[in-house]
């Protein structure tokens, strides 16, 4: 049996080896229309910055190692351009010579494409970068180190956006970050974003959202954005997002769906039953869903690789589907995210809750334990996961990996208190970040909590709720108040429970929403009608800082 594969990165090549540990007598053959197979794209914006120092580590296996190790057949510099179903064979060009080679089964691996959008002047911008490949990473490099550019401009603020305003900035240049959403880093909630925001903008990037570049002047050197105001970039990186490429199969006739990715069954068969396709390319199902989505990760391609050369030797595998994991570092801060948002619970109009907690990355007391910000998303009767974000410097990564397992082994947030993890001081907390934001998940759900989070705030007080912070004095003088609000610290609560109405409603807030749960169950013991805000002063003075009385 002849298996022809056509792209050799991270599906492709998983597929490859896979087969090849399966079975000796298959022939594999692999097409690559870039110079290099199995590479490491999630690396690039890492050696443009000089934290990889080595070009040669970003190349995992060459054609001729594969061949050694792995008896498959790997032509680079190959492109597919024709797939001929009938006759089971695919036309390929290579520097102008062209081959018919026949296949008894296909894998399409052809990976996503970065869009790039008609804009006014973009295609005489001669300073215009995009970031995808090898290639890419050395036009980048070599023009970095030839021109010297000053004032750089990236366009997109997602996660390869916000890699490469990092790894300039280190290349000392002026950064500026340009994103059309109201907010950077779309996969996030806007309050998780906004701590990403405040780290980038306190490492000297410029941020301007909301605002998406509408023409390009001068060979791109002048971009004209939608707010009417212009920037000076000398090197500029276009970095909104991906699509499938699927060209090659719609050519074929093969069916597509959401934004032209390649339709494909529960065994990544296509339409056609001799071709198989995995990685970006591809149409999933999101898990917690069902609904059809893209996601154009390394660790599903590559799973996805694996799973299909196992359906293609007879052993049963199930595409089961993704729920989306993603984490970034920038500068000092990482931020992950897992599963469903807030905006897409409500654009899908699935009825959730959300909590939000701050815990330390380690036991407080041992040197060095971080913040780490967590929002968690619930079904509000079943407990069911839907998804979770994170922010800090130290364990996010820890954190969300677990939540994510969590989510794919059907796990409530009653479950998450019940989780046991290795625990010494250096290293954890009695209570790990992940049972306590289960605790409070946990009393949401069964009624010894209610919260309100920062944007229900304002209409809250319109309708004539009364606010109560129970910071110390101290705490706003230094941080800042919230505008209405009453000051009863929490350990002085219970003396002047007299001062406060029991036909009113009492929103209660601290730094974090710690001490005002602890303030609300004070109250409503007390027969007091309570909310918390949810993520309190923290949270609120992020997204309104504005309103801040100091």
């Amino acid at each position: 049996m002849r298996v022809v594969i056509i792209g050799g990165v991270a599906g492709g090549m998983s597929a490859a080896t896979r087969l090849r540990r399966l079975s000796e007598d298959i022939e594999i053959i692999v097409l690559e229309k870039g110079p290099y197979v199995s590479f490491a794209n999630c690396g690039l914006p890492y050696y443009v910055s000089g934290e990889i120092t080595e070009r040669s580590e970003l190349i995992l296996q060459t054609p001729e190692q594969l061949k050694k190790r792995f008896n498959i057949k790997v032509y680079t510099e190959t492109e597919a351009v024709e797939i001929d179903r009938q006759n089971k064979t695919v036309q390929t060009n290579s520097k102008g010579k062209e081959e018919t080679i026949s296949y008894d089964q296909l894998i399409l691996s052809p990976g996503a494409q970065p869009i790039v959008p008609e804009i006014e002047g973009l295609s005489q911008a001669t300073n215009l970068h995009t970031l995808r490949n090898v290639p890419d990473v050395d036009k980048i490099v070599e023009t970095v180190k030839r021109e010297q550019p000053k004032q750089v401009v990236v366009i997109g603020a997602g996660f390869i956006g916000l890699e490469m305003a990092e790894s300039l900035k280190h290349l000392e240049m002026d950064v500026t970050l340009v994103e059309a959403a109201p907010q950077i880093l779309p996969p996030l909630d806007e309050e998780m974003a906004a701590f990403v925001e405040k780290e980038l903008i306190q490492n000297g990037i410029t941020v301007y959202k909301g605002a998406a570049a509408s023409a390009f002047k001068d060979s791109g050197k002048i971009i004209e954005l939608s707010t009417g105001e212009t920037i000076t970039s000398d090197f500029t990186i276009l970095s909104i997002g991906v699509k499938p490429s699927s060209e090659l199969a719609q050519a074929a006739g093969l069916e597509t769906g959401l934004r032209d990715g390649i339709l494909v069954d529960e065994a990544y068969r296509t339409s056609d039953p001799a071709i198989y396709a995995v990685g970006d390319a591809i149409v999933v199902k999101q898990q917690i869903t069902g609904e059809a989505a893209l996601i154009s990760l390394a660790s599903p391609a590559n799973r996805q690789g694996r799973q299909v050369a196992d359906v293609i030797m007879g052993v049963e595998r199930k595409n089961q589907g993704s729920i989306g994991t993603a984490i970034v570092r920038v500068f000092n801060l990482a931020a992950a995210s897992t599963g469903l948002s807030e905006r897409q619970l409500r654009n899908d109009k699935i009825d959730y809750k959300v909590v939000h907690t701050t815990s330390k990355s380690h036991a407080g007391y041992f040197p060095g334990s971080q913040s780490i910000v967590m929002k968690l998303l619930f079904h509000p009767v079943s407990g069911k996961i839907f998804g979770a974000q994170a922010v800090g410097a130290d364990g996010v990564d820890k954190r969300i990996d677990i939540i994510a397992t969590a989510i794919k082994a059907g796990m409530t947030v009653i479950d998450l208190p019940e989780l046991e993890f290795t625990y010494a001081p250096p290293f954890g907390s009695a209570k790990d970040p992940v049972n306590m934001i289960g605790y409070a998940a946990a009393n949401i759900l069964e009624g010894f909590s209610e919260n309100i989070q920062y944007y229900e705030l304002k209409a809250a007080i319109e309708n004539g709720a009364l606010l109560l912070d129970v910071r110390n004095p101290n705490e706003l003088t230094n941080n800042g108040a919230l505008p209405q609000a009453k000051n009863i610290p929490l350990d002085e609560l219970r003396a002047h429970l007299d001062e406060l109405p029991k036909n009113q409603e009492i929103i209660v807030s601290c730094q974090s929403g710690q001490r005002s749960y602890l303030a609300e169950r004070i109250l409503k013991n007390n027969g007091f009608t309570v909310k918390n805000l949810d993520g309190a002063f923290q949270l609120y003075s992020m997204i309104y800082p504005q309103e801040v009385i100091k």
